[in-house]
C-alpha cells in the first residue's frame, strides 16, 4: 500500500512540474487575429514568470494596440519584439489634464523593468496638445530600444531614474516642448529626432554627482516646415548634462542654441557641449558662453559607452 501512495504521488509530482514547464515560454506571440499565444501585450506580461533567469522573447506581430501598458520592476531578461516598426503601434492618448492626471501618469508604456530590450515598434501617445502627454516612460536600469518610433507632442520621451541607463539606436522621435527630458544617462545613437513646434529638444535633469546625461551621437535633427525657433536644450535641474557630437542640425536651431530656463544661476552649473555639429544649425561661434565645444579627447572618451554607463555597475549595450 505504501508503494502504491508513493508512486501515486510521484505521478503527481512528475504532472505538476510538466504543467508548469509548458506554462512558461521563452517566446509569446501576440497577434490580434487571434493565432498567436495572446492578443494584447498586456496579456503576454502575464504570461512572462517574475525573476527568470532565462531570456523571455515576445513578439508582436503588426497591429494597432491601443494598450496602457506597465512592464513591471520583477520581468528581466525580456525583448519585445515587433513585427515592423512602422506597422506594430502601441497607442494610447492621456495627458496631464484629465482628471489632473499630471504629466508622469500620462505615459502608454512605462518600463519598470530591468535588462528589457525593444525593437521594431511605434509607441506613441496621440492625445491632442492639451498638456503633457508621455509615450515612453522608463524607470528600469539597462534598457535598449532600437529601431523604435515615438511619436507625441509635449514630453514624449520620460527618461526616469538618477541612475539609470537607457541605449536608443536608429530611432525616430518627434515632439514639441522638452520631449526628451529627465535625469537618467541616455545614449541617442545615429536616431532622428523633429520638432514639431518652437520648442526646446531636451530637459535634461542630470544630478550632481552622474557625470553623463544625455548624450546625441550621430543624429540627425529635423525640424516642421512651420517651426521657427528651436533650442538643442534647458536645464529641468541645475546639472543638466547634454552634449551633442557630430549631428545634422537644421537651421531653425537658435543661434545661442542652449536657453537657462530664466535662471541665470542655471549657468554656472548646467553641462553643455556640442562637437562637429553640421548642417545650416551648426554656429558654434554664436552659442552661448556658458556651453562649450568638445575636444576630440572628450569625444573619445564619451564614445566608450563603457566609460559612459559605468553607473554602479559595468554596461555596454554594444557588446
Amino acid at each position: 500500500m505504501k508503494l502504491r501512495i508513493t508512486a501515486f504521488l510521484l505521478l503527481f509530482v512528475t504532472t505538476l512540474s510538466g504543467l508548469s514547464a509548458a506554462e512558461w515560454k521563452r517566446n509569446i506571440y501576440v497577434n490580434q487575429d487571434g493565432t498567436g499565444d495572446c492578443k494584447t501585450i498586456t496579456e503576454a506580461l502575464e504570461m512572462i514568470r517574475a525573476y527568470m533567469d532565462y531570456t523571455v522573447t515576445v513578439h508582436i506581430a503588426n497591429g494597432v494596440y491601443k494598450e496602457k501598458i506597465v512592464i513591471p520592476a520583477w520581468l528581466h531578461n525580456v525583448k519585445f519584439i515587433g513585427e515592423n516598426m512602422d506597422s506594430t503601434i502601441i497607442t494610447y492618448n492621456h495627458h496631464a489634464n484629465i482628471d489632473k492626471m499630471g504629466t508622469f501618469r500620462t505615459y502608454t508604456m512605462k518600463v519598470d523593468a530591468c535588462d528589457a530590450t525593444f525593437e521594431n515598434l511605434t509607441i506613441e501617445n496621440d492625445a491632442p496638445r492639451l498638456g503633457q502627454a508621455v509615450a515612453l516612460h522608463t524607470e528600469g536600469d539597462r534598457l535598449i530600444f532600437r529601431h523604435c518610433r515615438f511619436l507625441g507632442n509635449q514630453d514624449t520621451i520620460f527618461t526616469a531614474g538618477n541612475f539609470s541607463r537607457v541605449y536608443f539606436e536608429d530611432c525616430y522621435i518627434e515632439g514639441t516642448t522638452d520631449f526628451i527630458f529627465g535625469p537618467a544617462t541616455a545614449y541617442f545613437k545615429n536616431c532622428e529626432i523633429v520638432g514639431k513646434a518652437n520648442s526646446f529638444i531636451t530637459a535634461a535633469s542630470t544630478p550632481k554627482d552622474v557625470k553623463y546625461g544625455y548624450i546625441f551621437d550621430g543624429c540627425k535633427i529635423k525640424a516642421l516646415d512651420e517651426v521657427e525657433k528651436l533650442y538643442l536644450g534647458r536645464p529641468w535641474r541645475p546639472y543638466a548634462y547634454t552634449v551633442f557630437i557630430d549631428c545634422e542640425l537644421p537651421a531653425q536651431i537658435v543661434a545661442e542654441g542652449w536657453n537657462n530656463w530664466s535662471d541665470p544661476a542655471n549657468e554656472l552649473t548646467s553641462r553643455y557641449g556640442e562637437y562637429g555639429s553640421t548642417g545650416p544649425g551648426a554656429n558654434p561661434a554664436a552659442r552661448v558662453s556658458w556651453a562649450r565645444q568638445l575636444t576630440p579627447e572628450e569625444v573619445t572618451e564619451i564614445r566608450n559607452l563603457s566609460n559612459v554607463f559605468a553607473v554602479g555597475s559595468d554596461w555596454n549595450p554594444q557588446e
